[in-house]
């Protein structure tokens, strides 16, 4: 399996969506990918499924300009959960898409995924909370109202395909006040004690196959309540 690991696939501000090429996203991607893949879109929400179908039109149409036209493709979401199993093993490009966390980690376990990925031998793309919800213990960072309490569960298992737990769009949230409180400061540097997390802003992603688990682009690491910058843009760190 090999895995692309992104805050956002796309071209930050385009009016249409166009595949990011910056640190080598679609270059890197174009080489791990079959000629004319089929294609899986992994819903973050099961019920949504006007957004599921456009999501899944652009991403193709994304793919297609970029010169990787798919042969085939797939939205799962509530429809079609029940053939979870086929869809994925007919598949050679898994697409985790984006949205609220919480949502998409019950809808992934509900069809358990974790155990239907493990031995998928193709490409998984994930996008936002796609990505975050691939690490095995999953950070659930709040972001809707409500979600800074201490109720609000912090952790949950994921799809166990990465150890790194990715707080995308860190150009966007960095400055967010969520219940009054400031997301990073007062909340997610809090939940950092005893724990790493990785923010990286839209443009960068991580690179994951047999070998090795690669930064690449801006990131920044957070562990017990401190963050420093570890990469910059064009950078590749090895994980």
């Amino acid at each position: 399996m090999i895995l692309f690991l992104t805050s956002s696939p796309c071209v930050i501000g385009a009016e249409r969506a166009i595949l990011n090429p910056a640190n080598g996203f679609v270059d890197r991607l174009r080489a791990a990918l079959p000629a004319n893949p089929k294609c899986l879109f992994i819903s973050s929400d099961p019920d949504s499924y006007s957004m599921n179908d456009g999501f899944g039109a652009e991403m193709a149409e994304a793919f297609e300009e970029a010169g990787m036209e798919f042969s085939g493709y797939a939205v799962l979401d509530g429809r079609n959960a029940v053939f979870a199993q086929p869809l994925i093993w007919a598949s050679d490009l898994i697409i985790l898409g984006g949205g609220h966390l919480p949502t998409m980690n019950e809808f992934l376990l509900n069809i358990d995924l974790p155990e239907l990925i493990a031995d998928f031998q193709g490409v998984v793309m994930g996008i936002s909370a796609g990505s975050m919800n691939c690490a095995e213990r999953v950070y659930a960072q709040p972001e809707e109202p409500g979600e800074s309490s201490p109720g609000f569960p912090r952790f949950l298992p994921g799809l166990g395909l990465t150890d790194t737990n990715i707080l995308p769009h860190y150009q966007q949230v960095k400055d967010n006040i969520l219940d009054e409180k400031r997301l990073y400061e007062d909340i997610t540097f809090a939940d950092s004690m005893g724990e790493c997390f990785l923010a990286m802003p839209d443009g960068s992603y991580i690179y994951s196959d047999s070998e090795d688990e690669l930064l690449c682009g801006e990131g920044y690491l957070i562990e017990d309540g401190q963050i420093r910058q570890i990469s910059e843009e064009g950078d590749e760190l090895i994980l």
